[in-house]
């Protein structure tokens, strides 16, 4: 039985459609099953089919690989992810990939497994160590283009929005770093235009048995996304328009989706609001993401979820910066009280609601590493798209708040 035919999903008149933007999108329920069709468009014969522990098993995987061998694919399997990928993750995959004579990367699950076949993708022709792509000035121009795999992404959650990413967010294993710096598993964005997948399937039914944590902890993170990026100072209103109508999607399928895993309209909604925040953040993230990527690493906390803690305290911090846009967002989205305020207690309200922690020591993070914590915060990517500039001073001020559970005083620009 396929995804598409479980008992748990109500019927719905959500439409199948497919979408050009930011690249090829089929969009629908039932859409997974032209998996087959879908790698022949890529001219894939010999797909690597990479997916997480957690999914190797479930009957929806069993299904789309078993479509795939009906059609006369040359499948090879790969499932060595880990929640947040790994350096070695990506080597073990490439030598599957490889050995294989793979031509194209069929990536299934969520983030970690998506950043994980990308990356395996873009490592096939390189010479070069991954570290060497950290999305850092120009260094994606170092990659050998010609042999990089076609990629179909088919995701299971709805948060990172990796199926419509140019990058992914790689952990670095001990010694991997150029510097040495890497023993803790330090997280590097690794970026290029050849990462984006040429074909994205979004089939709702196949995030139905997602779990209420899970599906809270993955929209929070597709919140953050949209949410940084309508905030970022950077000029570009493409981004800002789909970033702000991401955030009215999620504010109305977030909860129902939270309360009924079946509901496939509301799925879809949140697949769809995924994938814009992924585009919109083309214009920047900030501070949650800054804070959230080291504490990932040295904490193996979720990604999403440590957004999640993080974004009342943001907001609060970044207020002198953003709040008339703020303003004008609670409005759009329908709010009772359209101010600053208003948007920061529908916030609070949401997280409540959905079971989200209040401070950082709930989610395991403890306060001895505060230091290498702010270290590599200032030197993420993310860091310099923040409303407000980001300092030592400031960070440490964030981080305590964080861990009190106070909302600490608007940073002065």
């Amino acid at each position: 039985m396929s995804a598409a035919d479980s008992s748990s999903a109500r019927a719905t008149d959500l439409p199948s459609m497919t979408f050009s933007y930011p690249t090829t999108i089929r969009f629908g329920v039932g859409q997974s099953q032209g998996i087959a069709k879908s790698c022949e468009s890529l001219g894939i014969q010999r797909p690597l089919f990479v997916t997480d522990p957690g999914l190797k098993d479930l009957p929806m995987t069993e299904a789309l690989l078993g479509l795939l061998t009906e059609a006369g694919l040359e499948v090879m399997l790969f499932t060595e992810v880990a929640p947040n990928p790994l350096a070695s993750n990506v080597a073990a995959g490439l030598a599957v990939c490889r050995a294989g004579d793979c031509d194209g990367v069929i990536a299934l699950g969520g983030g970690s497994a998506l950043d994980c076949a990308k990356t395996i993708a873009f490592m096939r022709p390189q010479t070069r160590p991954l570290a060497d792509f950290e999305d850092v000035g120009s260094n994606w121009k170092r990659a050998t283009t010609e042999g990089i795999l076609p990629i179909l992404a088919i995701p299971t959650t709805a948060g990172t929005g990796s199926e419509v990413g140019r990058a992914a967010v790689i952990a670095l294993d001990v010694g991997e770093g150029p510097d040495g710096r890497a023993a803790d598993g330090t997280k590097k964005v690794v970026f290029h235009p050849l990462m984006l997948p040429s074909l994205v399937i979004e089939d709702p039914a196949l995030t139905v048995g997602l779990p209420p944590a899970l599906t809270a902890a993955t929209g929070f993170d597709a919140l953050a996304h949209c949410l940084e990026a309508y905030c970022s100072p950077l000029f570009h209103p493409l981004g800002d328009g789909i970033a702000v109508e991401g955030i009215r999607l999620i504010k109305d399928a977030l909860p129902r989706v939270y309360a009924d895993g079946g509901d496939l309209e509301a799925r879809g909604q949140m697949l769809i609001a995924a994938s814009m925040g992924a585009t919109a953040f083309q214009k920047g993230l900030g501070a949650i993401h800054a804070l959230s990527h080291p504490i990932g690493s040295l904490y193996r906390t979720h990604h999403g979820r440590t957004n999640a803690v993080f974004m009342p305290y943001v907001l609060a911090f970044n207020r002198t910066a953003i709040e008339p846009k703020i303003a004008r967002l609670a409005a759009y989205i329908g709010l009772e009280r359209q101010d600053f305020g208003g948007f920061c207690d529908w916030i609070s309200g949401l997280r409540d609601a959905l079971g989200i922690e209040h401070r950082l020591g709930d989610l395991g993070v403890g306060e001895d590493r505060v230091d290498r914590i702010v270290e590599l915060a200032l030197s993420d990517p993310t860091a310099p798209t923040n409303p407000v500039e980001l300092t030592d001073a400031n960070l440490r001020d964030l981080l305590r708040a964080a861990f009190d559970g106070r909302l600490p005083e608007a940073a002065t620009l």
